[in-house]
């Protein structure tokens, strides 16, 4: 059978749906432990996923209420769901004839009282909310104790939920506010005592109460159950169909199916591993039967969907986050976040066009591929609920709200289509995914309050942003670099948004005084913050597309550094040249998005070395040179000249380069010899 039509029988995809702990249940009904812990998981997602729909209609309670609840359900399910001493819930409390029975069921009594002390801390704050709130400045000595046991069970649920390197940057912090006059240079300051400290980071809206968790609880959780309902509706099959039937006849048709297919679906799911097992399932082994190098395939996949988590209008979750520290609107940071992506994708987009011409590999015949108006007549109803969530922040719905009607779209449009028709379990099982997702987003917000506590306490910020800056010498590149690294660093071992936050904290300071633009110096850390999901040596996203290759993981990880290069550049670029994020007038960010576009096109044929035929070492370089001067920021001097010069001789560069090679590849010049 031919690689085409090998191609063509991949085309018979059916979407695979996780199976929900509520569908777990109805499958088995026997009385065994890890069927209650199921149900007893399941109740409680749902529960509060009604929670906040109720809130996002009626309003939210009282602050520390409505935050507490959201908290200690979120704890209850890491606790349910991350048992100690045992893999997982599924595995069993007692195994005939094992020496370690006794620590699992020692850890089994162990989470016991842990889910009985999160749920008293509930009780004990709300039993009377408004004399728990006075008492913020002069607290009682069971507030100290239930306090530190507290702070010591979101830890240990962040240990469980997110890993062991959030809870070590978080100790770090901790002690650092407690014990500040055992460090030296910087770090050296007046201790905290231990009262002012729980004060601060428990019973005030400062710590693990702040900011962070009141975005999760608010905004991010609705959020995430729409997108799992349009999942659950047959949004992933419908965009992968589409984006098959849009690109699947063009060069290189199944990996740009990917990168089209990955771009949609970032728009519902931030998750950069969920994106890649998810379409990646189906279009690697396509690009691999059409001849695309194993590695290739899976680069091209990891990069695609790690790009969900700076796609708008979602970006996994941080959008909300930036909007929150920036007291702007959701929609400012969705506008401003739209043209950095777009040339992300762009850049993907070229290089698998390039590494198809250059390897000569096969289309797929038009004939054979789903008609784009048969998919979008069949699944058209999937796109408006994206439709209605746009327009409702545009005219300034609160994104609460609009959140909560593009569920109701979602759920209501389902049923106009029998193949995406929503039964009772499917709703269900959505809206406890969505809360189920959500929970490490909400450990890991909670930890980072507690980082966010401690800086302020201790005054770690201030003195931080100040060395950094003269650590730096006053230049802005060195900074953005140390920001680069320090987010990469971080990203190795913390969610993206814990990485954001903490940079918030301690560095978007410093880029703000050196007079980057606020929104691009909060867009330029949370780009940093991703790029670890494509960066060796913790690059997960990579890896797991890797191992649906069947390629080497590291060997992925470097290939796929390679192709999603514009998220190592892009962040640079618009801090320089905040037009692109549209700050300053429209003319300005149409033209600078044109020559980024152009730039990125022409670096991506200089790293492929491939545009219409091989290039040399000459016209490599200066197509390099070209995407340098095309990316440059034409309101900036270069080297003394005009920064509009600059962009005008790339233009000029890259034009001769590209005219030369058409009539290379035409045959109306003679072959030039390079080397």
């Amino acid at each position: 059978m031919s690689e085409t039509t090998q191609a063509e029988k991949r085309l018979e995809y059916h979407e695979k749906k996780e199976i929900s702990l509520l569908e777990s249940v109805l499958r088995d009904r026997q009385f065994r432990l890890p069927v209650v812990i199921a149900t007893v998981a399941a109740i409680l997602a749902i529960a509060l996923a009604l929670f906040h729909l109720y809130a996002a209609v009626f309003g939210t309670p009282e602050t520390r209420s409505f935050r507490g609840t959201h908290l200690t359900v979120m704890l209850l399910l890491t606790l349910l769901l991350n048992p100690l001493f045992r893999k997982s819930y599924r595995s069993p409390l007692v195994v005939p004839g094992d020496t370690s029975n006794g620590l699992r069921l020692a850890g089994f009594g162990i989470d016991l009282l842990l889910i009985g002390f999160g749920l008293f801390v509930q009780v004990y704050t709300l039993y009377d909310s408004d004399a728990f709130n006075m008492r913020g400045g002069s607290i009682t000595q069971t507030d100290l104790w239930v306090g530190i046991a507290y702070i010591m069970l979101v830890m240990e649920a962040t240990r469980r939920a997110v890993g062991w390197a959030m809870v070590c940057v978080t100790s770090f912090f901790v002690l650092h506010s407690l014990f500040s006059n055992h460090f030296f240079g910087f770090l050296y300051g007046p201790p905290t005592s231990l009262r002012k400290y729980v004060d601060v980071i428990f019973m005030r809206a400062d710590g693990i109460f702040g900011i962070p968790l009141m975005v999760v609880a608010t905004y991010i959780v609705l959020f995430i159950i729409f997108g799992a309902l349009l999942i659950r509706s047959g949004a992933g099959r419908f965009f992968i169909d589409l984006a098959i039937s849009l690109t699947g006849h063009r060069t290189g048709g199944p990996a740009k199916a990917a990168v089209v297919a990955s771009a949609m679906m970032g728009t519902v799911s931030g998750s950069a591993v969920a994106n890649v097992v998810t379409t990646g399932s189906f279009t690697i082994p396509l690009m691999k039967q059409l001849g695309y190098r194993p590695r290739f395939a899976a680069a091209v996949e990891a990069c695609a969907s790690s790009g969900g988590q700076i796609t708008p209008p979602i970006m996994g979750a941080a959008a909300f986050i930036i909007a929150e520290f920036l007291h702007v609107n959701l929609l400012t940071v969705i506008v401003a976040a739209s043209i950095p992506a777009f040339l992300y994708y762009a850049t993907i987009y070229f290089m698998v066009h390039l590494e198809a011409e250059k390897h000569g590999l096969h289309k797929i015949p038009r004939e054979k591929l789903p008609g784009f108006g048969e998919v979008l007549k069949r699944g058209w109803p999937l796109l408006l609920p994206l439709v209605v969530l746009i327009v409702l922040l545009s005219i300034g719905f609160s994104a609460m709200m609009s959140g909560f009607w593009a569920i109701i779209t979602t759920v209501t449009l389902s049923f106009l289509n029998r193949n995406t028709r929503l039964s009772p379990v499917d709703l269900f099982s959505a809206l406890e995914e969505g809360v189920r997702s959500t929970i490490p987003v909400t450990i890991a917000c909670a930890c980072a309050g507690i980082i966010i506590g401690s800086v302020f306490v201790s005054g770690l910020g201030l003195k931080f942003t100040q060395s950094v800056i003269d650590l730096s010498g006053g230049y802005l590149l060195a900074l953005l670099a140390l920001t680069a690294i320090a987010s990469i660093v971080l990203g190795m071992g913390l969610t993206t948004t814990a990485v954001y936050i903490t940079l918030a904290a301690l560095i978007i300071p410093a880029l703000e005084q050196m007079h980057v633009a606020p929104m691009a110096a909060h867009l330029f850390a949370f780009y940093y913050g991703v790029v670890s999901s494509i960066t060796p040596p913790v690059a997960l996203a990579a890896f797991a597309a890797a191992a649906i290759a069947g390629s080497p993981p590291m060997v992925t990880a470097f290939e796929a550094s390679k192709v999603g290069i514009t998220k190592f550049l892009v962040p640079f670029i618009f801090v320089y040249n905040p037009s692109l994020l549209f700050v300053g007038p429209l003319w300005m960010t149409a033209f600078s998005t044109v020559t980024a576009l152009a730039g990125v096109w022409a670096l991506s044929a200089a790293i492929e070395g491939w545009l219409h035929g091989r290039l040399g070492l000459v016209t490599r370089s200066a197509m390099f040179v070209s995407a340098v001067l095309l990316l440059y920021p034409p309101q900036h001097l270069f080297f003394g000249l005009s920064g509009w010069g600059v962009t005008i001789a790339g233009a000029a560069c890259v034009a001769a380069v590209y005219l030369m090679r058409l009539r290379f590849r035409a045959g109306l010049a003679p072959a030039v010899s390079e080397r």
